[in-house]
């Protein structure tokens, strides 16, 4: 696998793709600049080196070119976590760009327009491509986020570059992250699995079950898990569709020796509303009217104890709908176990975006071993599919 570290930049210039698809508030101001702090060290190494950087990324879903996905909204924000200087070409191919990368020196940096602007990103176009690979002598993949597309920029592009292409220390990170849980683990790896459906989640669990010793299952997934075992989850969220399949990975778990965790208690509420009445139920004897919206209480201890005696640990998902403050302890209390756990030594991954969401808004961001900044990505290499963006620098 080849890194930042097996290249030296000096006097060259490094067209990287960056994932700054940033949230930006009615005054296109920056409102998360988590992507862009996370690009800082790849740039930096090439700066050091005494290269020059050419930085290309996509903004939102534009339908051509369209102002407010500009990426020279960001400009400033970027000069300002990168602190050098940025310079700013409104397009992303073309004679203009080509002379504004022949005109940057060494130790500066170059922002390219939104790739997005052109329909030939996303169809992965050959021709568009070369013309991006124009403008640069080392590829360097540092996208996560993307990294599960074949668009023309985060995979066509590399085959223009034989052996000048590695991954960005982003990039490393995430594929040496998810590596560990899936292949290089420490035992007992505990896998929590939350969020609305199963059948979101099929693949991942039947990926996961050879490589995990326990598996923790919540969220609105608990229902249908608890409905095919024959309880009464009353208006809960339940795929009825998807309690067979339930029951066979009941089933697979049991064959493999995994120990599902699934919440015995919850806070059931009359209503889909933060203040709505709630009461702790028994998860197998929720009443019509009522609908399990959290883990509760006697869960959340069986949970702290699992994790606390786990070696590695992946979170993708939450307890329950944190977004409301009044079913958001199970989540909170799930980052508190796993916030001790990796202080004793576990390695712990945290990614998808609610759970992404979750541990940035409650403060666990930095006391996880790493947080995944792929959300689909992330995914797609849970479920043991390999990504293009990966492969095209691997061959």
């Amino acid at each position: 696998m080849k890194t930042l570290n097996d290249f030296n930049f000096k006097n060259k210039k490094a067209i990287i793709r960056v994932d700054f698809n940033v949230p930006l508030n009615d005054k296109f101001e920056v409102t998360d600049a988590t992507r862009i702090q996370a690009a800082k060290p790849t740039i930096i190494k090439i700066l050091e080196d005494g290269g020059s950087c050419v930085l290309m990324s996509h903004l939102g879903r534009p339908k051509g070119k369209q102002d407010e996905f500009s990426l020279q909204h960001i400009v400033a924000k970027v000069k300002e976590i990168i602190g050098v200087n940025v310079k700013f070409v409104d397009d992303c191919i073309g004679e203009k760009v080509e002379d504004a990368v022949a005109n940057l020196e060494d130790g500066e940096i170059l922002l390219l327009e939104n790739l997005r602007f052109y329909e030939e990103e996303k169809k992965g176009d050959v021709a568009f491509a070369e013309k991006l690979s124009k403008l640069g002598d080392i590829y360097v993949n540092d996208a996560f986020g993307t990294a599960h597309r074949a668009h023309a920029s985060t995979t066509i592009i590399a085959q223009f570059f034989e052996e000048n292409k590695c991954f960005g220390s982003l990039l490393a990170r995430e594929i040496e992250s998810i590596d560990k849980v899936l292949n290089n683990s420490e035992k007992p790896v505990l896998a929590i699995l939350g969020g609305a459906k199963v059948s979101s989640k099929i693949t991942v669990i039947e990926n996961i079950l050879d490589k995990v010793d326990h598996l923790i299952i919540g969220g609105g997934m608990t229902f249908t898990f608890v409905k095919a075992q024959g309880g009464s989850v009353g208006d809960s969220i339940c795929e009825d569709d998807k309690m067979e399949l339930a029951l066979d990975i009941l089933k697979q778990a049991k064959e493999k020796g995994v120990q599902i965790h699934i919440p015995v208690d919850v806070i059931a509420a009359d209503d889909f509303s933060n203040t709505a009445n709630t009461q702790v139920l028994d998860v197998t004897e929720i009443p019509d009217g009522w609908q399990g919206l959290d883990a509760g209480p006697k869960s959340l201890a069986i949970f702290d104890e699992v994790v606390n005696k786990s070696k590695t640990i992946l979170w993708n998902g939450p307890l329950g709908v944190f977004e409301m403050e009044s079913f958001a302890k199970g989540t909170i209390a799930l980052g508190h176990s796993i916030d001790k756990s990796t202080q004793n030594g576990a390695f712990s991954l945290v990614g998808g975006g609610d759970s992404v969401a979750a541990v940035k808004q409650f403060g666990f961001a930095d006391k996880v071993s790493y947080v995944s900044t792929g959300g689909g990505a992330m995914l797609e290499m849970l479920e043991g599919k390999s990504l293009p963006g990966i492969e095209a620098i691997l061959k």
